[in-house]
C-alpha cells in the first residue's frame, strides 16, 4: 500500500513539475547507490522534497517537521508515502533518530535537510553558515554513506505566475560523491560536518559555473519570490 501511494505520488509530482519547471540534473547516477544511505540537501523551499523525489533513482523516506502532518488528511498521506516526523523544537529528537537508524538498517534512503529550516543567503550552508548538529552522529551510528545534494531554483515556484503550465521556471540539482564517517569522538564529528559543508559548497559552485546562474536564479526569501518585498 505504501509503495503504491509513493508511485502514484511520484507520477503526479513528475507530471506537475514537468509542466511548470525545467529541471537540470548533474550526477544523477550517484543516486543508484545500493543499501541504506542518507540524502542530505540544502533547503530553499517547501517544494524541495517533490523536486528531489522526482529526480533521484531511489525512493526517499523524508524526515519532515511535525507541523506538516496537520490537518489529519495531510498526515495520513505523509505516512502513506513513508515520511516520518521530527520535532525541530527539540535539541535532539530521539524518536526521529531511532526511526532514521532503523530505516537505514533496512536498506532505505532517508532524506534530511540539515539546515533546520528554509534558508537563503548568509543563513544557508551554501554561503558559509554552519549546519545544525546531529547529522554526523547519524552517519557515525549508522555507518551509512551520506550523499550531499544541492538544489537551486525550486523557490521560483513561490512566484504564482510560474505555475502557469509550460511557463517553465527552472531548477538545477547536483548530487555529490558519497561521504563516509571516519574516526570517533567530537573531533571526528566536527571534521565530517566540515567535509559535508565543503562538498555542498563545491556542488553549489559547480552548478553556478556550469549553468551560468544569475543572482536572481540563486535562492531568495519566499516573500521576495512572492513579490512582497
Amino acid at each position: 500500500m505504501h509503495w503504491l501511494a509513493y508511485m502514484i505520488t511520484r507520477f503526479l509530482v513528475k507530471l506537475i513539475l514537468g509542466a511548470v519547471s525545467k529541471t537540470h540534473v548533474l550526477h544523477r547516477e550517484r543516486t543508484w547507490l545500493p543499501g541504506g544511505w542518507l540524502l542530505v540537501s540544502n533547503h530553499i523551499s517547501h517544494f524541495d522534497p517533490p523536486f528531489l523525489t522526482a529526480t533521484t533513482h531511489r525512493k526517499i523516506d523524508w524526515m519532515a517537521t511535525r507541523e506538516l502532518y496537520h490537518p489529519w488528511p495531510v498526515g495520513v498521506w505523509m505516512h502513506a508515502v513513508d515520511t516520518f516526523p521530527v520535532d525541530r523544537e527539540k535539541a535532539a529528537d530521539r524518536a526521529a533518530t531511532r526511526e532514521t537508524l532503523e530505516r537505514l538498517k533496512r536498506g532505505r534512503v532517508v532524506g534530511i535537510f540539515p539546515e533546520g529550516g528554509i534558508c537563503d543567503g548568509k543563513n544557508s550552508v551554501l554561503e558559509g553558515a554552519p549546519l545544525k548538529p546531529g547529522l554526523a552522529g547519524l552517519a557515525q551510528l549508522s555507518g551509512a554513506p551520506v550523499v550531499p545534494c544541492v538544489l537551486i531554483g525550486a523557490d521560483q515556484l513561490y512566484t504564482h505566475r510560474n505555475w502557469i503550465p509550460f511557463r517553465r521556471s527552472r531548477a538545477w540539482i547536483a548530487f555529490g560523491e558519497p561521504l563516509y564517517f571516519e574516526g570517533d569522538g567530537k573531533e571526528a564529528r566536527a571534521a565530517f560536518e566540515m567535509r559535508l559543508a565543503e562538498s555542498l559548497r563545491a556542488l553549489y559552485a559547480e552548478l553556478k559555473e556550469r549553468f551560468q546562474l544569475t543572482e536572481w536564479d540563486l535562492p531568495q526569501p519566499p516573500a521576495r519570490r512572492k513579490g512582497r518585498v
